[in-house]
């Protein structure tokens, strides 16, 4: 009867081939220290943020409605209402304007804070 048995060489074999690379690679400096540079290609474009997204249509002339920042959200009415008066007033310190157009809908925008002098 024979025994089968596992090489260790051979897992290990495997083990090195996969590729566990970072963006980064490692260059020596004269000191002896290791620095760290970021590869030009590896690096992504930052994704534009609901918060980002918000904040666009917020600053545009006209303004925008809640039905239109549901639509892009994804959000409920309560939820947007909540996000301008807490996140964009609040936090982000910026002046929101509710004004109802002539075709009776209301539109919310942020208001460009004007500087003295």
């Amino acid at each position: 009867m024979s025994i089968l048995k596992t090489d260790n060489a051979e897992a290990a074999d495997t083990a090195s081939t996969v590729d566990n690379s970072t963006p980064t690679r490692k260059l020596r400096a004269k000191s002896g220290a290791t620095i760290l540079v970021k590869k030009a290609k590896d690096e992504v474009p930052a994704a534009l943020t609901t918060t980002d997204m918000v904040l666009k249509k917020l600053k545009s002339a006209k303004g925008v409605t809640i039905q239109t920042l549901m639509d892009a959200t994804g959000w409920q009415a309560h939820s947007v209402r909540g996000f301008l008066s807490g996140t964009v007033k609040k936090k982000l310190g910026h002046e929101v304007v509710s004004e109802i157009g002539k075709d009776g809908q209301r539109r919310y925008r942020i208001v460009e804070a004007k500087t003295a002098g």
